[in-house]
């Protein structure tokens, strides 16, 4: 299990490097105004389907119906023909109506913003097929639990945009937020490239090929279990996804506020993200596959025991990230971002966002582990509930926050939210079994832990003030 949670922190923690060196190159770049806010809008949608698809939300669906499936490369060749032609319809519709797509990501846009903002939302929604296309080749990965591939991939996209702003270098700021998103297509490629390649080093594209080759003949073979997928797929997808809408949520909201909002949005939420994808979001991925095949042999013990040395295994990492980066928001805002066109304004307004958005770490990313036992019962229905109490939650308070907090209000929200669906995903797990696995010493280990942690950082706060 360890081994192969090591694999994904280590290839997210490679991409998220990568991923930080592209922000802080933005951030000198562009700073925090209008053009970084329209290239983050138009990165926005296409970045929202890839957290949704890859991250786990359509792995947890597509992994059960494949195990269980008796002619799987037929059932893979199905689905995928159906998902990706809905994907390309919409990328299609997207680009001969640029502007009505950008007025629904960000309504609170002026014309003359949206006429900057629609060529740059039809560019980068080619991305998503892409990467739907990659995420559909690394769940047969994940499969055969092979994690690498997919966990490194990520940093081709960075790499792709790092070299974007290498060569736009110089030039306007309008300029450089086409070179940017020229790169994000170009990154989605070589991420496509790299998982063919991998695909075929497994011995697995004869699999998907022979599907493609058989998909008439045997097509009446597949349709109960292609019709219980269906039924399955939306509640799933809409389940695992209410951390992207939410946050989706914020920038359209935040479009309503001055400009730089969103950046400061999207700069607090990059560094939220890394905890939670460096930890939560490696140990759910690397943990399902071993879940769902003990769920499926009614060996729910081991599927307990898997589950309880991972719940540890987070709550010490996220509760130390949470307080680390609660109490050094603003240090850690300025080391990354604070140079170029970005102002020590924008790091103090970016510091307060991601104490909020910090906030919520905790609840989001065991909430995610949590999820694993839902989905290996096939309960996406109740998944589905959760989900959207917890995205009404997060509407009602962004709305009541959004005017006396600001930016900081809507990621507020978003925490709170996170709350409520760690609340109502305890319940369907059972409280019972929950306050079993908290009935340890470990959890007063987590406390006089987190008690002589937070007292490190705060000499450590001081000992920084000095020299900034």
């Amino acid at each position: 299990m360890f081994k192969a949670i090591f694999t994904n922190s280590f290839g997210i923690l490679f991409s998220r490097i990568l991923g930080f060196i592209r922000d802080l190159l933005t951030a000198s770049a562009l700073g925090a105004n209008i053009y970084s806010d329209i290239f983050f809008i138009a990165f926005k949608l296409p970045n929202l389907f890839r957290r949704i698809f890859a991250e786990g939300a359509f792995m947890q669906v597509f992994i059960p119906a494949y195990a269980n499936s008796k002619n799987r490369a037929v059932f893979t060749a199905h689905i995928f023909i159906i998902l990706f032609s809905i994907i390309l319809i919409l990328s299609l519709l997207v680009n001969l109506l640029p502007s009505i797509a950008t007025k629904a990501i960000a309504i609170g846009f002026n014309e003359k913003t949206i006429e900057l903002a629609s060529p740059l939302v039809a560019i980068n929604f080619w991305y998503l097929p892409l990467i739907f296309t990659v995420t559909f080749l690394s769940t047969l990965l994940q499969y055969k639990r092979h994690f690498a591939t997919t966990a490194f991939s990520t940093g081709l996209l960075n790499i792709s945009l790092i070299l974007a702003l290498y060569i736009s270098e110089g030039k306007s700021q309008n300029e450089i937020v086409y070179y940017l998103s020229y790169g994000v297509v170009a990154g989605g490629i070589l991420q496509l490239i790299v998982h063919i390649a991998a695909l075929h080093k497994l011995g697995l594209s004869r699999l998907v090929c022979g599907g493609f080759g058989y998909i008439k003949a045997k097509s009446q073979k597949i349709a109960l279990e292609s019709k219980k997928f269906k039924q399955q797929f939306l509640p799933a997808i809409w389940g695992n996804s209410t951390a992207q809408v939410g946050a989706f949520l914020d920038t359209w909201l935040a479009s309503f506020l001055a400009s730089g909002a969103i950046s400061y949005l999207y700069y607090a939420n990059r560094i939220f993200q890394l905890p939670l994808a460096l930890f939560a979001i490696a140990t759910s991925i690397a943990l399902f596959p071993s879940i769902a095949r003990y769920i499926k042999n009614h060996d729910e013990t081991n599927a307990l025991l898997y589950l309880q040395r991972a719940f540890w295994f987070l709550a010490f990492l996220l509760t130390f990230s949470t307080l680390g980066a609660i109490i050094l928001s603003y240090e850690i805002t300025h080391f990354l971002f604070e140079r170029g066109a970005f102002t020590n304004t924008d790091t103090q307004n970016t510091a307060l966002v991601l104490q909020m958005y910090m906030l919520g770490l905790l609840p989001f990313g065991l909430q995610k582990l949590f999820l694993l036992w839902i989905y290996a019962k096939e309960q996406q229905l109740q998944a589905a509930k959760i989900a959207t109490a917890t995205l009404s939650s997060n509407i009602f308070f962004s709305l009541v926050l959004l005017m006396p907090l600001g930016a900081a209000g809507l990621a507020l929200a978003t925490t709170i939210s996170g709350f409520v669906g760690f609340y109502l995903t305890i319940k369907i797990f059972g409280p019972q079994r929950f306050f079993d696995i908290l009935r340890s010493k470990r959890t007063l280990y987590l406390l006089l832990g987190s008690a002589i942690f937070t007292l490190l950082l705060l000499i450590l706060k001081d000992f920084i003030h000095v020299y900034l």
